[in-house]
């Protein structure tokens, strides 16, 4: 389930004014950094910029249950054939390891797929951050031409036509006609149980020194003093903030993906994304809004390099990288959904 350099044409004064904005921009963008990575190396100590995740806690289990067989079910693409489960893979880290997912008549998106795991804890959804939650998310692909190919209404006549399902709405939502903003809270409901606890580092910071290497320690100590963890913190290191891809030095790419603009209209925005979640790092390759880089190690250094202005050493690349692999938590583990079987008037698949 997911979305999407060209440069601002222009000359005379408004060319000045923009280059102006932008220098001034990112001065500040880089004073903000400095300041946020010097504050975090002198306090570290006193108050960890990374917190552990806490196991899911059932609020409405049936409403999850029913919202986990919608994630499975591909009858809410037009082909019959994609799910939710297809571009967020649960046995992939919760992404599909491509470059750009596959949607629709085998349409190639425009970025990356995030990884569903932890989601819950994002600031908003998407990389450019156009949903507020993850029941707006849940909506946006089913009626995405390149991506589920259907729309809302057909989605639900679908629903409507198995028993099996009016049974379970009329269950969970206390009514007897199903619509689209039940299926998408159903479907975030399962998603916010998709947390992943219990990662070596986890244990780490609950007191167990022993529960990670040497070298990822290492790795840590480095991650925070070199500046990372001014937006890789909180629960699900990152994914709580925006920031410029390119913010010491440009990101080359092919890729069309504006960001945040996209969504504010406002030109200081080109180019900002959301700061992806770490956790599980070492499963949702390949990174970037991109996809272009496939190894962990290149990423790092990348990243190092396009947003801190440092060049690491390969040995901090690779303790920085074993810290990483250390956040790698309990995976979703549960019984693969029972679909309710289809009736001679649910709709056929439609592939053209």
């Amino acid at each position: 389930m997911t979305q999407y350099s060209s440069q601002l044409a222009g000359c005379g004064e408004y060319s000045a004014t923009v280059r102006a904005h932008k220098e001034i921009y990112t001065m500040k963008r880089l004073s903000s950094l400095a300041l946020i990575g010097l504050i975090v190396s002198f306090s570290s100590s006193a108050v960890e910029p990374i917190q552990p995740i806490a196991a899911y806690q059932p609020t409405d289990p049936a409403k999850a249950e029913l919202g986990k067989q919608l994630f499975f079910d591909p009858r809410l693409s037009k082909s019959g054939f994609i799910s939710c489960n297809s571009c967020h893979n649960l046995s992939m880290g919760g992404s599909d390891n491509m470059p750009t997912s596959i949607g629709h008549n085998w349409t190639l998106g425009p970025i990356n797929a995030p990884t569903v795991l932890n989601s819950s804890l994002n600031v908003a959804q998407f990389w450019d951050g156009r949903a507020k939650d993850l029941q707006e998310q849940a909506g946006g692909p089913i009626a995405n031409p390149g991506e589920m190919g259907f729309s809302h209404q057909l989605a639900v006549e679908v629903l409507e036509t198995i028993p099996g399902y009016k049974q379970t709405f009329k269950e969970v939502f206390k009514t007897e006609q199903i619509g689209i903003d039940q299926v998408t809270e159903a479907i975030a409901a399962f998603e916010e149980t998709l947390v992943t606890p219990n990662s070596p580092f986890d244990k780490y910071l609950q007191g167990d020194k022993d529960a990670i290497s040497a070298d990822a320690q290492a790795g840590y100590a480095l991650f925070t003093s070199v500046g990372c963890t001014a937006c890789h913190n909180g629960q699900a290191v990152g994914g709580n903030s925006f920031q410029k891809m390119g913010l010491v030095k440009p990101y080359k790419t092919t890729s069309k993906a504006a960001g945040r603009s996209a969504v504010t209209g406002k030109e200081i925005d080109r180019f900002n994304f959301k700061v992806p979640t770490l956790r599980n790092v070492e499963l949702t390759y390949p990174y970037f809004h991109d996809g272009a880089v496939w190894n962990l190690e290149e990423a790092v250094g990348v990243m190092a390099e396009l947003q801190l202005g440092k060049q690491l050493q390969e040995q901090e690349i690779a303790q920085i990288v074993s810290f990483l692999k250390s956040l790698t938590g309990d995976q979703p583990n549960f019984t693969l959904p029972q679909l309710p079987p289809s009736t001679a008037n649910t709709p056929h698949p439609n592939q053209s």
